[in-house]
């Protein structure tokens, strides 16, 4: 289960990530979360809210570990370039936020860390 500090919305999703991951999920975390999304044509998408192709700097306050991201769908996904999968835990916890929010997300490792959006900027403005 997710949890919000700061935001006590449902996530926010572009109408166009959201018909592309529905497909893609079955027995995942995201499904839920999706269940309960606001979806928004793309052209209303705050720019605040992390989205597919994102460019996302967050906090794990677990550790105190600072990452930036590029939140992609799993076909682009790429470690080493800093390319985040959608359906990878941290990009599951990451899509939907806006700068500010903070989650709990469990991990496969059975922990559930704390994450916190520092900053985003949004598809195409890279």
């Amino acid at each position: 289960m997710r949890g919000r500090e700061m935001n006590a919305q449902g996530i926010i999703v572009a109408e166009q990530d959201y018909e592309r991951l529905v497909p893609l999920i079955q027995d995942h975390p995201l499904l839920d979360e999706l269940g309960r999304a606001i979806v928004v044509p793309l052209e209303q998408m705050p720019p605040e809210i992390v989205r597919i192709n994102s460019l996302v700097t967050y906090v794990d306050e677990s550790s105190g570990v600072s990452r930036n991201v590029e939140l992609v769908f799993p076909e682009d996904a790429d470690i080493a370039s800093g390319r985040i999968s959608v359906l990878a835990p941290v990009g599951s916890a990451l899509l939907g936020l806006r700068i500010g929010d903070t989650i709990d997300w469990p991990f496969p490792n059975g922990m559930e860390r704390r994450l916190k959006v520092v900053s985003t900027t949004p598809a195409g403005s890279k």
